[in-house]
């Protein structure tokens, strides 16, 4: 095939800032002490997670954890439930706390409504790490919902303290409200949503309406990942979705076509560079 291929990197695609600070924070340790564990996976993209084994990085589950004594564990983005941090204080560990500034703050609003015992609903996805974090500030007794119709399965109070994992689209979180305005319940909405995130998908369907054809490039545990991508498809439908460079399909791309690169917050800027690189080379 020719080298006619035309292919940009979207500027606005790559690890939010959150993202961005556990890696730093992690690199620094590896190149001081030449091994770090990590509690769950660093970030929802295996290239990047194999990169940072590479140098050291130990991934450990909580049962490991719960049996380290005296070592330094990092706390991802996503952030950890109060009973992490009882742990460590428990086994004399180290915690080189990553957490995101902007899930930290969502803890700390959860805790206060916890507090004032509101009935607190959770907008996200069932077990995933950061919704483990906000139930802990509960004692696990807020109710986390996935979509509308798992919300109205519950027996609903009359007033209904409304959160959201940060990286849930905004769209959806004021059609859930107005829905439940709508069938009569009184609503405290707390629009917690990462504006980095949300910005996000404005950003991808101008960027997606621009080429031929695009690929989107994301781990395939990535929350963030499957929406961004379906955006992306939505504006565009010769939209593929990769996680690795082996996965592009020559023969998807003819000659002269226009080729936009783009990914998730948790997709590292080197696999779309990787990615753009095997494209110029077909």
């Amino acid at each position: 095939m020719p080298h006619h291929l035309s292919v940009r990197i979207d500027p606005n695609s790559g690890f939010c800032f959150g993202v961005i600070y556990a890696i730093q924070m992690a690199e620094d340790i590896l190149d001081e002490q030449g091994y770090l564990y990590c509690l769950g996976d660093i970030v929802h993209n295996d290239e990047e997670v194999q990169r940072l084994e590479q140098r050291g990085l130990r991934i450990i589950d909580y049962d490991v954890f719960a049996g380290l004594r005296d070592e330094k564990v990092l706390i991802r983005a996503h952030g950890e439930p109060p009973s992490t941090y009882q742990t460590a204080l428990e086994n004399d560990l180290t915690l080189i706390d990553a957490s995101c500034p902007v899930v930290l703050k969502l803890q700390n609003r959860i805790k206060t409504s916890y507090d004032k015992q509101e009935k607190i609903f959770i907008y996200g996805k069932h077990g995933h790490a950061e919704v483990r974090g906000l139930l802990g500030q509960t004692s696990g007794q807020a109710v986390v919902f996935e979509n509308l119709d798992e919300l109205l399965s519950h027996e609903l109070p009359a007033n209904i303290t409304l959160y959201s994992q940060t990286t849930k689209s905004t769209d959806s979180f004021y059609r859930i409200k107005g829905e439940l305005e709508h069938r009569g319940y009184a609503v405290n909405p707390n629009d917690t949503i990462c504006r980095q995130v949300s910005n996000r998908d404005k950003d991808l369907r101008k960027f997606a309406a621009q080429y031929d054809q695009v690929v989107f490039v994301s781990g395939t545990k990535s929350s963030n990942g499957k929406v961004l991508y379906q955006v992306c498809k939505d504006t565009n439908p010769n939209t593929h979705f990769i996680s690795k460079v082996e996965e592009l399909s020559p023969t998807q791309f003819q000659p002269g076509q226009s080729v936009g690169i783009c990914g998730a917050t948790s997709t590292p800027m080197w696999l779309m560079e990787d990615v753009r690189d095997a494209l110029l080379a077909m």
